[in-house]
């Protein structure tokens, strides 16, 4: 049952928001004229793991406190 509504809840929110999952976020190499256009900064694979690593442990944090944590009074 709640896998149903949570894939269903998803489902809805990808038809409504129009999310295609394909992100253009960067310019082509051979442009070398000055826009406004997103631009791609690399960024050190120790930071990109260490945000993704943190994240995950926010969401960890999450889950436990509101769906795993029992109050010492109950």
């Amino acid at each position: 049952m709640f896998k149903k509504t949570l894939c269903g809840s998803l489902i809805a929110l990808v038809l409504l928001t129009g999310t295609s999952g394909v992100t253009v976020a960067e310019m082509p190499a051979h442009s070398s004229e000055q826009t406004s256009q997103f631009q791609r900064i690399e960024q050190a694979l120790g930071l990109k793991v260490g945000v993704a690593i943190a994240g995950l442990a926010l969401i960890g944090l999450e889950l436990w406190w509101f769906l795993l944590y029992k109050s010492p009074d109950s």
